[in-house]
């Protein structure tokens, strides 16, 4: 299988690249999904910005309040603004629903056109990210669950529940609003 490390296909890890791994179990207590990218050496400031824009929409997307009953992608397009921002993107959805003893993309929640509105108690992934053919690739894989936000009419937010942290290394605080830093 293509997904089986091998003699003939493994290689020696270098500080000098940027990796990504996209990691998941299914527990008693609930499935994760989370995918992270590092670096262990010095990025180059391609890397740096975009592994920053990347966390910048996962961070705007996941602290949006918006009105009940919205589709997923009504509001999908704020994980990408950062990108869009300097004329990046990425080609996959921003997430999935989350199965818990089922399926890990669980339908029908997600942030493609065809998904149900999103309603408090639904799981959902949460996963900008950004690829350069044949040089390194970034994704920034959390669960949130969708939870009534406190304001007077119900409007939903997202409470992320993954613990995993991100790659300080890859971070330029200056291009974070203190309300992203925050």
């Amino acid at each position: 299988s293509p997904r089986s490390p091998s003699n003939g296909s493994s290689r020696t890890l270098s500080v000098s690249e940027m990796y990504l791994f996209d990691t998941g179990g299914q527990y008693l207590d609930g499935t994760t999904d989370i995918t992270r990218a590092v670096h262990w050496g010095e990025p180059t400031p391609l890397q740096k910005e975009a592994y920053t824009r990347v966390l910048m929409g996962s961070i705007d997307l996941s602290r949006l309040v918006f009105p009940s009953n919205t589709a997923g992608g009504t509001v999908e397009s704020f994980a990408r603004r950062a990108l869009w921002d300097v004329g990046l993107n990425y080609g996959h959805g921003t997430g999935h629903g989350i199965g818990n003893f089922l399926s890990v993309h669980e339908w029908p929640v997600g942030f493609q056109s065809n998904n149900v509105p999103l309603d408090a108690g639904m799981f959902t992934s949460i996963e900008p990210g950004y690829y350069q053919d044949g040089e390194f690739g970034i994704r920034i894989e959390d669960v949130a669950l969708v939870v009534e936000a406190q304001t007077e009419e119900r409007f939903l937010t997202f409470e992320v529940v993954s613990l995993v942290p991100y790659d300080r290394n890859l971070i330029d605080l200056s291009l974070l609003s203190p309300e992203q830093v925050r």
